[in-house]
């Protein structure tokens, strides 16, 4: 067996890898340590706690659903990157299954604040960018934001609706989208 991990990434892959075939409980110090082919203090350098190793999975998890395309001409208008969104949470859901339920956006207890810190983190970016194709849709008519109605409240609305989308496991951004037209456009 080999005493040191390549990467901090590879011991992320294995741990994906392990949510794809086993599902979440499959992912603990010792299951990853088997995966990755190295022993368990191997995984110890990189992780101090099985809390850290999943809160870091997570992460890498929303990272690779929410990777930025190639093509990045969906985040210049409002509703192609929607509609981006959704079609990744879609793959993601299949991906990944179960990671969108209530349990797994969930699933640390008030003694993990490093992975709630880490899921907001992630979160805040995708809103961040959220907020941004909003400033960039060119399409969006002169006036739809005030000085009450903002850009970044618009995008916690949009967000909040995707992730409640998320935990329904509804995967059509019509409605949605409908909301965008009417109120921007």
């Amino acid at each position: 067996m080999n005493t040191v991990v390549t990467s901090k990434e590879d011991i992320l892959k294995a741990s994906r890898r392990l949510i794809q075939q086993q599902g979440w409980s499959a992912v603990n110090i010792r299951s990853v340590a088997a995966a990755c082919g190295v022993s368990v203090g191997s995984i110890y350098n990189y992780f101090d706690s099985k809390t850290a190793l999943v809160s870091a999975t997570v992460e890498s998890v929303w990272g690779e659903i929410f990777h930025r395309p190639e093509n990045g001409t969906v985040f210049q208008d409002t509703q192609a990157c929607v509609t981006w969104m959704y079609r990744q949470m879609e793959q993601g859901s299949r991906q990944y299954p179960g990671f969108f339920t209530l349990h797994s956006l969930g699933f640390m207890g008030e003694d993990k604040a490093d992975g709630k810190q880490r899921m907001q983190q992630t979160w805040q970016h995708i809103l961040d960018e959220l907020n941004s194709v909003l400033r960039r849709d060119a399409r969006i008519r002169a006036g739809a934001f005030t000085g009450q109605f903002t850009a970044e409240r618009f995008a916690d609305v949009l967000f909040s609706l995707m992730l409640s989308a998320l935990l329904r496991q509804d995967y059509d951004p019509t409605a949605l989208l409908e909301i965008i037209r009417r109120t921007l456009y």
